[in-house]
């Protein structure tokens, strides 16, 4: 919706949207209001396989593209203890993370197992995105 709306104020630009959603066993997460949120979001998705759905939203003039890709992560077993001591580690910018986690940061230590495109974990398809840029004849290569 974000993207049909900045395309609707610029005709003619290459606008690109994109938003991610995190889903483990049926349940819907969205970002961590403060640290205790975070915890109970790792508390919850430690041991376990998440899914992250990120899509994305090509528009241009009065052509559209949409797609979704996804990443598979399993978190490795985590106690309370571990989770207290990444948390106190990596601070209030883990509430920017749907996941309570920065892969490309101290998140890292956190799994056990990631399956998927980097930049798909990270919140925007690049390989996909770029193929279908080139399709549309927007890139040289």
């Amino acid at each position: 919706a974000k993207a049909e709306e900045v395309a609707a104020r610029h005709p003619g630009r290459i606008v690109i949207g994109a938003d991610q959603v995190l889903e483990c066993e049926g349940h819907v997460f969205h970002k961590p209001a403060d640290l205790a949120a975070a915890h109970a979001h790792l508390a919850r998705l430690q041991g376990r396989t998440h899914a992250l759905h990120s899509a994305v939203a090509i528009r241009r003039g009065g052509h559209a593209e949409d797609f979704v890709e996804t990443a598979r992560l399993t978190l490795r077993p985590l106690d309370a203890g571990a989770i207290d001591a990444y948390l106190r580690l990596a601070g209030a910018a883990v509430t920017s993370s749907v996941g309570a986690y920065q892969l490309e940061g101290l998140g890292i230590h956190l799994f056990e197992r990631v399956e998927g495109d980097h930049s798909t974990v990270l919140g925007l398809p690049l390989t996909p995105l770029l193929a279908r840029l080139r399709g549309m004849g927007l890139l040289a290569f």
